[in-house]
Formats: C-alpha cells, sequence, structure tokens
C-alpha cells in the first residue's frame, strides 16, 4: 500500500510552481498519438493523484488551458511563459494529472506500466519489463497484478 507523498514541482521557467500531497494512485507511461504531440516525445509519463491535491504556489495567472474539442478528456495545461507542462485536472477522474517530468523529486510510486502501447511511435523505447497495454489498463488492476503483467497484451 502506498502512503501519502508531498512533491513539489514547477515549470523550466520557475514562474508557476506547485505542491502536492496525497497518495498518488497511478502512474502511466502513454504512448497515444495525442500525448506524443503534446510532449515532443515518444511517450507521456503521468502520475495522478486525488484532484483536491495540488496547491499553486506560483504565478498561476501564468497558467493556460488547451482542450482538444473532439477528445473526452485530453488536455493540456502549462505555463504561457516557457510552455511548459503542468498539472490539470481531470474532472471526470476525479484527479489531477502531474506530468512526471514537472516534478522537483521522486513521486513516491514506480511507473506501473504503458498505456495505448499498441499506437507507439517506431522509434520509441521499448517496455522495459512493465505491463503493456493496447489502450486502458482493467479498471481494478492492482498493483500486485501489475507487477506480474496480469493484463497484458
Amino acid at each position: 500500500m502506498l502512503t501519502d507523498i508531498t512533491v513539489k514541482g514547477g515549470c523550466l521557467c520557475g514562474a508557476v510552481r506547485y505542491e502536492v500531497t496525497g497518495e498518488p494512485a497511478r502512474f502511466y507511461h502513454c504512448h497515444c498519438q495525442r500525448c506524443r504531440k503534446a510532449t515532443g516525445t515518444g511517450h507521456a509519463s503521468n502520475v495522478m493523484l486525488k484532484a483536491d491535491s495540488i496547491r499553486w504556489l506560483g504565478d498561476e495567472s501564468l497558467l493556460r488551458s488547451y482542450k482538444l474539442p473532439e477528445a473526452e478528456r485530453f488536455g493540456t495545461h502549462f505555463c504561457s511563459n516557457c510552455g511548459s507542462l503542468m498539472p490539470r485536472e481531470v474532472p471526470a477522474l476525479g484527479m489531477v494529472l502531474i506530468p512526471a517530468g514537472s516534478l522537483d523529486s521522486e513521486p513516491g510510486i514506480e511507473p506501473m506500466s504503458h498505456i495505448f502501447y499498441d499506437s507507439r511511435a517506431p522509434w520509441s523505447c521499448a517496455d522495459g519489463g512493465l505491463p503493456t497495454f493496447a489502450e486502458y489498463p482493467p479498471a481494478k488492476q492492482s498493483s500486485e497484478d501489475a507487477e506480474k503483467g496480469v493484463g497484458d497484451k
């Protein structure tokens, strides 16, 4: 069982800062085309906590959002000064999604799996021994199942 953590993070220019406190719920590497385009990399690495776990410390007025019109949940939250992706609330899940690269320290949870792995770019990284899923993982995947790879393709 995971325990509550408190970690801080921020954008590249340092103007937008945040602190999250709570129990990390999920940590996925997402290979979908939207995440690849939003990050400019082979996958997005995101940690999720309950939505009420974030407190903004820096200049919140610099935050901007983009919601992809045709997507149910996809959007980005970023610093308008430097463009760094920042945490964003996902109301449909009751969670806050934290770009792991924006954290100043370890998130207190290891990556659980690669999601949308069938969509990965051919040049993208290998699975590294983590479970892979064609799309989302099963709704009730325990951490023990994740370690065993239950639900893998």
